[in-house]
């Protein structure tokens, strides 16, 4: 069964079903969550020498697309999804850390001044109080608690095991508690006491999810355990005004463009009932003028605890009409690439998807921060009822200053015979092609379980090295096509070495930073990269390319397969390695020719 819920979720320690008969003890009895701090003071705050050095690794990245084309009924409607992109912001934040409201706070209140100027930089930087170091570390530059891996979508520093072990006492309740959009919290009084408030403000709800008012109440008399509640409820306030200003958009643009009306329409309801069939069915299905929206919870890289959660954004979009059109008319049909992979019982996928070129108008959440493209929806059933749409963002993905950045690097760390390889357009087309990859491939274990529920947190990781290697796995077959030539083909490919090149041993929280790694193991391995350590630089074997990217590619389609979590972990940790001496002196030459670490993004229709 889909993790996707089309109604109310809640569980709880004495809900319906036989108990094992010798149950493990409940956990003690915590409140919802922590009581919450004192309001928020500069104690604790990175002195002015602590945040400078990240500020001057900083470049700022302004996105300024031509509107001039939309119609009044569109810039209105681009105004009204503007806030609900802020609210997507908030909710992003506070689902990210349970300090971010006092820490928004403390923020706004601090006169302006070059040390409150630079905590509120990393603050929209990094998207909260907690900064990602230049050695690659995970701490608070405010006085907030440290993260937690569950962050704010279970209760608030809860271990996986103490999790584990209640799913593992009540089977009946995994799929609940996992579910995409639910928050789970620990059952008691004021627990119940908030969501029942929740369905007294916005009746609306109370309506849309029939039962959960009863549940709750006879919850009262039955604490301890977890339950979980639609996203609806835990963000009720936020995600009511969120559906009001998506009517309004609507209404704006109808006129205009009646499907794209239509999408916000029912995403807008989709907000309130978690349901997001009939928006995603109208999203990849419409055939939208000049604006589109990415707008929902629909990743789950945040989650740490069990990868199962998604979190909120949304990417409002100008479309290029010339270019996505051109790009249409070239990608032809995709059974024949799925027919290829190396992998048994293949499936059967719609020889067309929607695609789409773009320039960002404004990214809010966990869109934004350099997002170059997106293909959604992620729940399997939905993209075989109707697809899967892509967007691709060119005015990032062809930004000449972000380039520059990443052929610097290349530059320092490639032998120079190599040296010329890497173009912005083979950059451009890896990426496209990336989207593509999880379209097609494995999207279910042998035995039918969905990938989440099977590899818990090893699922995005493994998702997006697949994707990564189809795009690489496809590129021959594009070559004989004629859609690349043979210079293209070789910027492709190298596109794909500067991919995995990291300059810092990644997290294994970092499902990105980890697959590359794991490539970037691999190709050395096989022998398509070779580290020369006189000269602290690669060389690529071209000849080896293809069939060494078909080997790994056919291994994580294997792991899926299985839907083994445990394999997983052992294919992971065999391609983790990191030796100083290798990976440990590439990272420290791109270090040393970077001349920014991170990319601040601005947005010309914020006034910014």
């Amino acid at each position: 069964m889909s993790k996707h819920l089309t109604g109310l979720v809640l569980i709880a320690a004495a809900a319906c079903g036989p108990k094992p008969t010798s149950p493990p003890a409940e956990p003690t009895v915590a409140p919802a969550t922590p009581p919450e701090p004192a309001a928020l003071t500069l104690d604790g705050a990175w002195a002015l020498a602590e945040t400078q050095p990240l500020v001057d690794k900083t470049q700022t990245v302004r996105l300024a697309p031509d509107l001039a084309h939309l119609t009044a009924g569109e810039r209105a409607a681009v105004a009204k999804l503007l806030e609900v992109g802020a609210i997507m912001q908030e909710l992003y934040e506070d689902q990210r850390h349970i300090d971010a409201p006092a820490a928004r706070a403390l923020l706004a209140r601090l006169e302006p001044s070059p040390h409150h100027d630079h905590l509120r930089l990393l603050h929209r930087l990094f998207q909260g109080p907690i900064a990602n170091t230049l050695d690659n570390q995970r701490v608070p530059f405010l006085g907030v608690r440290p993260i937690a891996p569950g962050k704010t979508v279970y209760p608030w520093g809860i271990e996986a095991a103490e999790l584990d072990a209640y799913l593992a006492a009540h089977p009946t309740r995994r799929d609940a508690l996992l579910a995409p959009r639910t928050v789970v919290r620990r059952t008691d009084a004021a627990a119940i006491s908030l969501d029942l408030a929740a369905l007294d403000r916005h009746p609306v709800l109370d309506a849309l999810h029939p039962g959960l008012r009863a549940e709750l109440e006879a919850l009262r008399g039955a604490p301890g355990g977890f339950h979980a509640v639609p996203y609806s409820v835990a963000y009720a306030d936020r995600l009511v005004r969120a559906h009001a200003l998506l009517l309004a958009a609507a209404d704006a643009v109808a006129a205009d463009d009646a499907e794209f009306a239509g999408y916000l329409r029912n995403r807008g309801r989709d907000l309130l009932t978690d349901d997001y069939e009939a928006g995603d069915a109208a999203w990849v299905t419409g055939e939208f003028k000049n604006l589109n929206a990415q707008i929902g919870s629909y990743e789950t890289y945040d989650d740490e605890l069990h990868g199962a959660k998604t979190f909120f954004s949304l990417s409002l979009l100008a479309r290029r009409p010339a270019d996505s059109e051109a790009l249409r008319a070239t990608l032809g049909a995709l059974q024949a690439f799925e027919d290829a992979l190396p992998y048994a019982d293949k499936k059967r996928v719609r020889d067309r998807i929607p695609v789409g070129v773009y320039d960002v108008i404004a990214d809010f959440g966990q869109a934004r921060g350099g997002n170059t493209a997106t293909i959604l929806p992620n729940e399997a059933y939905l993209a075989r009822r109707y697809g899967r749409t892509i967007l691709l963002r060119a005015n990032i993905m062809r930004d000449p200053t972000l380039f520059a950045g990443t052929d610097t690097a290349w530059r320092s760390v490639i032998a120079p015979a190599h040296a010329d390889d890497l173009t912005a357009d083979a950059t451009f087309h890896r990426t496209l092609w990336h989207e593509v990859g999880h379209y097609l491939g494995v999207d279910a274990t042998a035995d039918g379980r969905p990938l989440d529920d099977a590899l818990g947190d090893t699922t995005d990781l493994l998702e997006e090295m697949k994707a990564d290697l189809v795009s690489l796995f496809s590129a021959r077959a594009l070559r004989a096509r004629g859609y690349y030539d043979d210079a293209a083909l070789r910027a492709v490919y190298a596109a794909g070495v500067r991919r995995v090149l990291q300059n810092n041993r990644p997290r294994r929280d970092q499902p990105y930073g980890t697959m590359q790694l794991m490539q970037w193991n691999f190709f050395l391995e096989k022998g398509l990269l070779r580290f020369d350590a006189a000269s602290g630089r690669l060389a690529i074997d071209y000849k080896r390319y293809h069939d060494v990217v078909a080997e790994l590619l056919g291994r994580v389609l294997a792991v899926q397969r299985a839907g083994d979590k445990t394999a997983a972990g052992r294919f992971i940790d065999q391609y983790t390695r990191w030796d100083d001496a290798l990976h440990g002196v590439v990272a420290q030459r791109i270090r040393d020719a970077q001349r920014y670490r991170y990319s601040l993004f601005r947005y010309a229709a914020l006034g910014e």
